[in-house]
């Protein structure tokens, strides 16, 4: 209980990453063709629309990779006290939302570029606290 109660902050931080890229994971596997249905529409007017199965696939196999190594960190926090898997989900969240930040710009939706933003200070804090 002292370890999670002294690590507080570090362990609110993976929750909200978990929380995060967990969902956004499940959404997408269960809703793939909505989600590729939503994302051709979205990029219509770009060079995008022919890359999109691929590329989601890349961010799914990412965001799961996000939900296990930051499950992990949890663990490794509170009984291990080291931070090292917790660092890596950390750096490839920050990964997930600068590909979504390509893609908000080319689609130019700023609204939504903006958006990750919020996400993006998160994964960045995160990556600041693991790496100490």
């Amino acid at each position: 209980m002292e370890q999670a109660l002294n690590h507080s902050a570090e362990l609110l931080v993976l929750i909200f990453l978990i929380i995060t890229f967990l969902m956004s994971f499940i959404d997408k596997v269960s809703d793939w063709n909505g989600n590729i249905s939503f994302l051709k529409a979205h990029f219509q007017n770009t060079f995008v629309p022919p890359l999109i199965p691929v590329t989601l696939i890349f961010i799914v196999i990412l965001e799961a990779l996000v939900a296990v190594f930051c499950s992990l960190g949890l663990y490794d926090i509170i009984f291990e006290n080291t931070s090292n898997y917790a660092l890596i989900g950390a750096i490839i969240s920050c990964i997930i939302l600068l590909i979504f930040l390509i893609g908000q710009r080319i689609a130019k939706d700023f609204d939504g570029a903006r958006n990750i933003t919020i996400y993006f200070i998160v994964s960045v804090f995160a990556v600041f606290l693991f790496q100490h």
